[in-house]
């Protein structure tokens, strides 16, 4: 229990430090969704620091792999590789500017070590990841593969057809991880589509479910060692987060899915996070 303090209080530092980053670059950039972005930073670091099989000296190793399904949260993403040394951190003061491989979105493998697939328009990562799920299960490979969606992208038909046909080859290799902010580009999840019960939903659609708060390490760490031993079914954990989590006049405010911070706002922001 003494170590998973320790640990625990190391992923938090870092989750303060990349929650800096991130607001302090979205200033700078102009580049928003800011709020989606702080939303899953627990969630990414947790995967990065203590789950994925990576190596970012030999990125394409036989690797983990990382689906960004919600492809909006790129700045974040970002911020975790530049950290575990995927590629140098001065890399990202380019971010936004003409010429730069950094901007809203992630783009095509090969740009960016450490990207697995260019997202962006919702509903193609879990496919993607099912996909490459699929084929290590065909080929005998060792490997798992996780992908994080945003609650908002479940109104899309390819996540049910990619779930249906997940469950029906029964790939335990595939984890897929819903940032469930309550909150899209226009509004409330639940008021745009009927999400809930969205637990009972993928129940039904032959997954393995679980419900965590996305912002705590210990329920994060145990959903996944979850994840892991089932061998039956997909898996998927639906993380209850904040939007806009550690900032305080960010936190459940929609207004930052496309506001970028003036620099009252940054200053504001950085004095909290600091």
């Amino acid at each position: 229990m003494f170590e998973d303090t320790i640990k625990y209080k190391k992923l938090k530092k870092i989750s303060r430090l990349l929650r800096y980053r991130t607001v302090q670059t979205s200033h700078n950039s102009s580049i928003p969704h800011l709020g989606s972005c702080l939303s899953c930073v627990e969630i990414l670091v947790f995967l990065y620091w203590n789950e994925l099989n990576i190596n970012p000296i030999n990125p394409n190793h036989d690797r983990d792999r990382f689906i960004l399904s919600k492809g909006h949260g790129a700045p974040i993403l970002f911020q975790v590789l530049a950290e575990k040394g995927f590629f140098d951190k001065e890399l990202l003061k380019t971010a936004g500017q003409n010429g730069s491989l950094f901007h809203e979105h992630p783009p095509k493998p090969g740009y960016i070590p450490g990207i697995e697939a260019a997202t962006g328009s919702l509903g193609h990562g879990l496919p993607i990841a099912l996909g490459i799920a699929l084929a290590g299960k065909i080929n005998k490979k060792s490997y798992r593969t996780y992908t994080l969606l945003s609650d908002g992208e479940c109104n899309e038909g390819t996540i049910w057809e990619s779930a249906m046909f997940a469950a029906s080859k029964s790939l335990a290799n595939l984890t897929a991880i819903i940032d469930y902010n309550k909150w899209q580009a226009t509004g409330r999840s639940q008021e745009i589509m009927a999400l809930e019960p969205l637990k009972d939903k993928w129940k039904a659609f032959g997954w393995h479910t679980q419900e965590i708060n996305g912002h705590d390490f210990f329920e994060i760490e145990n959903s996944l060692k979850n994840a892991v031993s089932n061998i039956e079914k997909p898996s998927v954990i639906i993380a209850n987060t904040i939007k806009g989590k550690g900032v305080s006049f960010m936190e459940d405010n929609n207004n930052w899915h496309y506001r970028i911070p003036n620099k009252e706002e940054l200053g504001k922001a950085l004095k909290e996070l600091s």
